[in-house]
């Protein structure tokens, strides 16, 4: 799990932008960091949210914050706020070393000839 931990300095930059801080109206949230360590989980894994590891939380009510904050652009905030400090080769996945899921390739479409398009029928 440590892996997936986001740095000292990259939790000081994005601290503020997240909702739930005691200054914000509404519920304090318990724990921002263990929330957007579990969202990186499942974007690093590329796991189903059910298979979210139980020391981030349950995975439901994980995966309905994560939901509400996309509504609200908070992820987008949080991005162009880590994108000063462009770590690219952690983000870059070259297409061709990637393997489509077997449910995820298109069907091949054979093509069979209707009768009465077919030259032998005249």
């Amino acid at each position: 799990m440590s892996c997936y931990r986001l740095r000292t300095d990259q939790w000081e930059r994005i601290k503020e932008l997240l909702p739930g801080k005691a200054s914000d109206r509404g519920v304090t949230a318990r724990d921002n960091r263990l929330f957007v360590e579990a969202v990186l989980w499942i974007a690093r894994t590329g796991a189903p949210w059910r298979d979210l590891p139980e020391t981030y939380g349950h995975w439901h009510r994980v995966y309905v914050r994560y939901n509400r904050w996309s509504r609200k652009g908070v992820w987008l905030q949080i991005m162009a706020s880590l994108a000063a400090d462009a770590d690219l080769e952690h983000l870059m996945v070259g297409g061709s070393i990637v393997r489509v899921h077997q449910h995820g390739a298109a069907k091949k479409h054979v093509r069979t000839p209707k009768p009465w398009a077919s030259p032998e029928a005249d």
